[in-house]
């Protein structure tokens, strides 16, 4: 069956309605769930209808289905797939795949068709803000225009560490039914702030980096031209990464596997990301053990391990260079405050 939608929430219940999902509802949050086949998984859906929705999705296909789309109304969508891959195609375009990485995407007129198969599992988190939003809480506070600083129906496959951060400690307060709409709409002004703050401070910044591309400039005097599958493999490399936060590849394994050269590897992912592959590893290290520490009990010694460090010690060093203050100390602010 064919489904044919209009806007993102019709989208959402065609796809809830092909996995024979139906609605409970709690307090702060909507489950969906198929009573007879628990084992397919649920989704969570948390909202403010009309401004925005938080959903966690965690659920298996067990048949195939396609959904089109002809959806006018405006939308800025991003979060983090960790497992699942779909097909899509847009309107005049060639088909291409949604798979595991962060997503950041501005929705407007978009026209096409999104293929599912039986047996994929998906599993990641999203959030959906819509113009209201803007115009009614944001604009008045912070008048900067969002939707014209990028381009219409492009996927970036990038969000700000700091994002990433914000939507583990979302996962884990939902995982433990803690998590209400302060909560939620806390995070997502803070989520706008760090969009704010990244596409304000420099034209070249991560998002414009990753949509236009060209020649950059190595040394004083000389330049390498990327291409658009030069650019395809630096953000692969940025996903493998986010993947692997414990034990990354070495730049060498990453341009073997992605077969552009370690210099082009490099150079593309410093002028695109903001930071060499190294620095990221480390950030990726750094925000993973803040989120453990404010949202399990795990010891410095365990968290220490779980992020790729051998011994504590070095990973309690690089924490302080990092946050001014000791995994421990880092814990016992963030839970006071």
């Amino acid at each position: 069956m064919i489904h044919t939608v209009h806007c993102p929430s019709e989208f959402r219940n065609a796809v809830l309605q092909e996995l024979g999902f139906s609605p409970k509802s709690y307090p702060f949050y909507t489950l969906y769930q198929n009573e007879k086949k628990r084992e397919n998984g649920h989704y969570l859906l948390f909202e403010r209808p009309n401004y925005y929705d938080f959903g966690i999705a965690d659920y298996s296909i067990d048949h195939p289905f396609a959904i089109e789309f002809q959806n006018e109304d405006l939308c800025m969508r991003f979060g983090i797939v960790y497992e699942g891959t779909t097909k899509f195609q847009l309107q005049n375009q060639p088909v291409s795949s949604f798979s595991p990485s962060s997503f950041f995407v501005i929705e407007k007129n978009i026209i096409g068709k999104q293929v599912w198969k039986r047996g994929q599992h998906f599993h990641g988190m999203e959030i959906s803000i819509y113009p209201a939003y803007f115009e009614e809480v944001i604009k008045p506070l912070f008048p900067l225009d969002f939707f014209s600083n990028f381009e219409e129906n492009y996927t970036y496959h990038y969000l700000p560490l700091e994002i990433h951060t914000v939507f583990h400690r979302l996962l884990k307060l939902a995982e433990t039914d803690q998590l209400n709409p302060l909560h939620l709409e806390s995070a997502l002004l803070q989520c706008i702030a760090i969009l704010a703050q990244n596409i304000q401070h420099s034209k070249e910044n991560a998002f414009a980096n990753q949509r236009y591309y060209e020649k950059i400039l190595i040394g004083s005097n000389r330049s390498l031209s990327f291409h658009a599958e030069d650019i395809r493999s630096i953000q692969k490399a940025h996903d493998i990464l986010l993947n692997n936060i414990a034990n990354p590849p070495t730049i060498e394994m990453l341009s073997k596997e992605l077969l552009i050269s370690t210099q082009k590897l490099k150079a593309g992912f410093s002028h695109f990301y903001h930071m060499t592959i190294g620095e990221f590893s480390t950030s990726l290290k750094m925000s993973t053990s803040a989120t453990l520490l404010c949202t399990t009990d795990l010891s410095v010694a365990e968290i220490a391990k779980q992020v790729g460090y051998t011994y504590p010690s070095n990973f309690i060093k690089k924490f302080q260079q990092t946050y001014s203050c000791t995994p421990l100390k880092y814990r016992e602010r963030e839970r006071n405050s």
